[in-house]
């Protein structure tokens, strides 16, 4: 007889660790040179003016001023104005 009751019971438990993407920097506040903005997978938002897009897809600031978002021909855009 065994002695471990659910021997195949932790196989399906397994879970990844979260990316913690989204928006860091909502509409309206203000943001630095450097300040991430968005963790995004893809171009789900993509970069207007006073920011840029790294390599994996996350948007930074540029410039000082206050984040925008807007949305152009059914695609999302942000901005970091100066004010």
């Amino acid at each position: 007889m065994a002695h471990v009751k659910a021997g195949g019971v932790a196989k399906g438990n397994k879970d990844s660790v979260s990316k913690r993407l989204g928006v860091k920097i909502y509409g309206g506040q203000s943001a630095a040179p450097g300040n991430i903005i968005i963790r995004q997978k893809g171009t789900r938002f993509s970069p207007g003016s006073g920011v840029m897009m790294g390599r994996d897809f996350t948007i930074f600031a540029t410039a000082t001023g206050k984040v925008k978002f807007e949305l152009k021909k059914g695609k999302q855009y942000v901005s970091v104005l100066p004010g």
